[in-house]
């Protein structure tokens, strides 16, 4: 665990382009590991860039990060 670096919610959801509440969803369905550090809980970097990975080569893509059409 020391070796990893840890993502906020927050940061989690600006990476990711997921919504800050189904980051959440996720980590409580255990698809990402997570730990609390004092009051605030964070999201391991490499779960979520590989749960990233995984969603992108699914083809469910409802799983997919929002994309913005320019």
């Amino acid at each position: 665990m020391a070796d990893d670096e840890w993502l906020t919610i927050e940061q989690a959801s600006a990476l990711s382009g997921y919504h800050a509440e189904y980051l959440r969803i996720i980590v409580r369905a255990g698809k990402l590991t997570a730990h609390k550090f004092g009051s605030v809980w964070a999201i391991s970097k490499k779960s979520l860039l590989s749960y990233l990975m995984a969603a992108e080569k699914s083809d469910d893509k409802r799983h997919g990060p929002k994309v913005v059409k320019k």
